[in-house]
């Protein structure tokens, strides 16, 4: 899941490659969790619990829901 997602967000960033640092820093925890996370060793469960939550939805849905998240995390 991980692998999945940080291969979307540098493709957000043109190709340019993020470090494992750089997304465990954006993501608020330790390089070695991140690396925990990124080979399947652990996985947070509220992540679990929200691609859950997602996977009920329609994908137009997740998208708005998405992007409403990004609008409150803005105005804060």
């Amino acid at each position: 899941m991980f692998n999945i997602l940080h291969n979307a967000v540098e493709s957000q960033y043109m190709g340019k490659k993020i470090s494992q640092k750089e997304m465990a820093k954006k993501l608020g925890v330790s390089m070695r969790t991140y690396q925990d996370w990124k080979i399947g060793n652990s996985a947070p469960q509220a992540a679990r619990v929200v691609l859950q939550m997602l996977d009920e939805l329609e994908d137009e849905d997740i998208v708005r829901v998405v992007r409403k998240i990004n609008r409150l995390k803005e105005s804060n």
